[in-house]
């Protein structure tokens, strides 16, 4: 009972981490610098990953490493600051609260 208090717990934290963007990016970060609130945001993580498992990818992995890095912080994290500056909050909370409706939407057409 306990590892599953844990595990619903755990879950909770990503919305509430995700939740926390449009917050920082409207009321903590400066306005109109997309790129270094995406800097902001995954550099830290990315530090303590790499501090905690001491290891560099290897092989093939860097190639990987080098597109999923471009993809998710010079594209994806932009583009989200850019619409948490533009988007008023209503709007931006509809879209998340949207989101599960979407996910189980996409999983009866995916999974049947």
């Amino acid at each position: 009972m306990a590892s599953r208090t844990a595990v619903t717990l755990a879950t909770a934290l990503a919305p509430v981490a995700w939740g926390t963007t449009y917050a920082v990016t409207t009321e903590l970060l400066p306005p109109d610098r997309p790129l270094l609130a995406a800097l902001l945001r995954a550099l830290p993580a990315g530090l303590l990953a790499l501090a905690l498992t001491r290891l560099l990818p290897r092989g093939i992995w860097w190639a990987r490493a080098a597109v999923l890095g471009t993809l998710n912080i010079g594209a994806f994290f932009p583009l989200l600051f850019v619409a948490a500056e533009r988007l008023p909050g209503g709007v931006a909370a509809t879209f998340g609260a949207a989101q599960p409706l979407a996910v189980a939407g996409l999983a009866v057409l995916v999974l049947g």
